[in-house]
């Protein structure tokens, strides 16, 4: 007996709540892509050649990793943290970022030009790739293996906290 086709409402339905709500990324996936998003800023940085392109991007770096780390503060860490139960990892880590605020305080509101501002940028970037490389091959996996970590739902928390965020920006 041939089986009754599908019906195309519940398809339709499906498809219309999928588009209302997108699925949301976990935790790892948003800091992933923030990640990959200021790297490529950084690049940017390196080959522009007018101060106006290069204070433009300063600034896009600037809001990009302040949002960024205190997403990481206020809400992955302390999440992380109780779920590990870390203590070298998270500490580690928030000592990374006061060496990045520093210097997003020395060039948020500088003029480009000479050399000691291209060197602050240049140096905020190799201490940020290295704790991207730090969270990316440590923190991370274990955040995944984490039983006690719902990664979507702090990815909701983070994703609502960023729109905040990106706001006061």
């Amino acid at each position: 007996m041939p089986t009754a086709p599908r019906s195309t409402t519940s398809r339709r339905s499906t498809s219309t709540a999928a588009r209302r709500a997108p699925r949301q990324k976990d935790a790892v996936a948003m800091l992933r892509e923030d990640h990959k998003k200021v790297s490529a800023l950084f690049e940017e940085f390196e080959k522009a050649r007018s101060d106006r392109r290069k204070k433009e991007i300063v600034a896009t770096i600037c809001q990009e990793l302040t949002v960024h780390t205190a997403l990481e503060e206020e809400i992955f860490y302390p999440a992380v943290k109780a779920a590990l139960k870390d203590k070298e990892l998270v500490p580690e880590a928030i000592v990374e970022h006061a060496s990045v605020k520093d210097l997003i305080a020395q060039v948020r509101d500088q003029e480009p030009g000479g050399e000691e501002y291209d060197a602050k940028v240049k140096v905020m970037g190799e201490f940020v790739k290295h704790h991207v490389k730090e969270e990316q091959t440590e923190m991370f996996p274990k955040a995944k293996k984490a039983t006690r970590l719902d990664l979507v739902e702090l990815g909701e928390q983070m994703q609502a906290r960023k729109q905040e965020l990106m706001q006061l920006h």
